[in-house]
């Protein structure tokens, strides 16, 4: 797949991920859903947001280091932008069931923060 179909196909599904996220946004009703519900409002948050951060995180990533091969470019991206929905997506969890604090926030970054460095030294390793 070539940079150009890559860049075409990802834009379409995002686009395709938030037009589902705003759908299931005006479709549930937070005070009379169950755990269904829910489930589906933070999956498609998750998969929208991870498309739109992969995207943004390309295009920065593709600007700034030019001497870069666009493929690794690309798996970085997409790699930190599934960390980054994924820890959006858990703050948005915490704060909605109350349970959002410092602490939580200094937790959930540690802990993403160590696992960024793992799949870096992993990825590093392979190489």
């Amino acid at each position: 797949m070539t940079l150009k179909n890559y860049l075409l196909v990802m834009s379409v599904l995002t686009a395709v991920c938030w037009g589902i996220f705003l759908f299931v946004a005006n479709l549930i009703d937070p005070t009379a859903t169950n755990w269904l519900g829910f489930m589906l409002f933070y999956f498609s948050l998750f998969i929208a947001l991870s498309g739109i951060a992969a995207l943004s995180g390309f295009i920065i990533r593709f600007v700034a280091l030019k001497k870069e091969l666009a493929f690794n470019l690309v798996k970085v991206a997409f790699r930190q932008s599934f960390l980054f929905a994924l820890f959006l997506t858990a703050v948005l969890f915490l704060k909605a069931n109350h349970l959002f604090n410092g602490l939580n926030l200094l937790l959930l970054i540690l802990g993403f923060s160590i696992l960024e460095l793992f799949l870096i030294s992993y990825n590093h390793n392979r190489q």
